[in-house]
């Protein structure tokens, strides 16, 4: 059984940080890219950050770069988003992913609250 439980988010003040966590089972980890999705009321669900298997190879939207960090623990199955110097728009509900091509499989996470607000 494929499972990917996030952990962290909650309320944070404008410049403050946040670290998700997102601990995975039931599918061969060190084969799929690991993803951190985003949100907002409203709109599009877009990918904020993602890292490559083994290699580790990361991509982040224009908006987060510099800010957020994604990491992956490829003997503990689990992938993380370090994030810094939030702002309001980074408010969201953020979703873990995991993505592989070659196994045609595409999996999420249950979803976490991010609210940055003073």
């Amino acid at each position: 059984q494929v499972q990917l439980v996030q952990s962290g988010g909650g309320l944070v003040q404008p410049g403050g940080s946040l670290r998700l966590s997102c601990a995975t089972s039931g599918f061969t980890f060190n084969n799929f890219r690991m993803g951190w999705y985003r949100q907002a009321p409203g709109k599009e669900r877009e990918l904020v950050a993602s890292i490559q298997t083994a290699g580790g190879s990361t991509n982040y939207a224009d908006s987060v770069k510099g800010r957020f960090t994604i990491s992956r623990d490829n003997a503990k199955n689990t992938v993380s988003l370090q994030m810094n110097s939030l702002k309001a728009e980074d408010t969201a509900v953020y979703y873990c992913n995991a993505f592989s091509t070659w196994f045609g499989s595409n999996y999420w996470g249950q979803g976490t609250q991010v609210t940055v607000s003073s």
